[in-house]
């Protein structure tokens, strides 16, 4: 008989995002991924994947939900789209925007796509606060997602979706300890969980990812997984950068963590279909040692450069501090104790148009009144 330990927990679901496959139709991207071996997928509302604000969009989910059904793919509904609302301002407009017109479209597109998961049956709907507009208090920034958000909670919780909110360098709510803000100002609400990504959490959370998933356990709703630096906020593919990810994994089967782990990959599109393949390959062979399978061979370096340190010492890139440095757009990724400040963070001046303002109210007309 053999004597290796089982494993404990619940052993993790791995899944690959469409924001790095947005060169493929949607059904072929799901194909993709289901021949490959994926449990799921983290399917962003786009205009090329299940556009939300195209018509006949309950037909298309319809459908979409059908195709996961036959393909034994679980999902996770993301809305990290750059230009979903805005087609000349990234991420635009946010939940902190001053005009709450602005905000109320967001919120409605959260609304929608809320709409979307329950309908395709999914574990989480991903979100994320937006970086502070210049000259904007913190404190009414705060109030601003509070309020924003509200409306989403609630109808998350009548959908029964889960609503997870992301960390993201640069953002309002950029790190674990914004998550615990939110979470206080908003009474500690039952729908509200976390989306952690692994590779912020080495960018810039003051302990490792391994304990950045131990610490944030009972919120935890939706991770997504890449290679990071220490204070450079750059997603690479997995092996190229500082993580050591059988920790991560073993953190995640102990902490009991049920929904979807998601390659997040969104600037390699044109290498989609083989980083999907090679991602899935080097997560089996990191998560090896947690599985104590007793035919496994060693994994072959499935961790970040630098094997002959341990993780609480590898943890800062040589070179680096506990500062700041610089993601591919020229924002800074910095630790806990050191801010960003608003000239660090301030967006480019609104471009929207009236027509798109017109499209951007629509949107929104459901939730105008419940945001400041």
């Amino acid at each position: 008989m053999s004597t290796q330990p089982e494993p404990a927990g619940q052993d993790p679901r791995f899944a690959y995002g469409t924001n790095g496959l947005a060169d493929l139709r949607l059904g072929d991207a799901l194909g993709l991924l289901a021949d490959l071996g994926y449990d799921g997928v983290g399917l962003t509302l786009d205009h090329m994947h299940l556009d939300p604000l195209a018509p006949d969009l309950a037909a298309r989910t319809r459908h979409i939900a059908r195709q996961l059904e036959g393909l034994g793919l679980a999902v996770a509904v993301e809305t990290g789209a750059r230009y979903v609302l805005d087609p000349r301002r990234k991420h635009h407009p946010t939940l902190l925007d001053p005009d709450p017109y602005a905000r109320a479209a967001r919120t409605g597109l959260l609304l929608t796509a809320v709409e979307v998961a329950a309908e395709l049956g999914a574990t989480a709907v991903h979100c994320f606060s937006g970086r502070t507009p210049e000259g904007t208090p913190e404190a009414t920034a705060w109030q601003r997602l509070a309020d924003a958000l509200t409306p989403v909670l609630d109808a998350a919780r009548a959908a029964g979706v889960p609503l997870a909110i992301e960390p993201e360098p640069g953002h309002l709510l950029g790190d674990l300890a914004g998550f615990h803000r939110l979470r206080a100002a908003l009474g500690d609400p039952d729908g509200l969980g976390l989306t952690l990504d692994i590779g912020h959490c080495q960018c810039l959370e003051p302990v490792p990812p391994a304990e950045c998933v131990r610490g944030a356990a009972p919120w935890l709703r939706h991770v997504q997984i890449e290679d990071m630096r220490r204070g450079v906020h750059e997603h690479l593919p997995l092996g190229e950068g500082e993580i050591d990810f059988p920790p991560v994994l073993e953190a995640l089967r102990a902490a009991g963590y049920e929904g979807l782990v998601g390659v997040e990959l969104p600037r390699d599109s044109h290498a989609g279909p083989e980083l999907a393949r090679t991602s899935l390959d080097f997560l089996r062979r990191a998560d090896r040692p947690a599985r104590a399978c007793p035919d496994d061979t060693p994994p072959d370096e499935p961790s970040r450069a630098g094997q002959d340190q341990g993780e609480g010492q590898g943890h800062e890139a040589q070179g680096q501090d506990h500062g700041q440095g610089q993601d591919r757009d020229g924002t800074l990724a910095t630790g806990l104790r050191q801010p960003l400040t608003a000239a660090d963070i301030s967006p480019p001046p609104s471009s929207t148009s009236p027509e798109r303002s017109e499209r951007l109210l629509s949107a929104g007309s459901a939730a105008a009144g419940s945001v400041r």
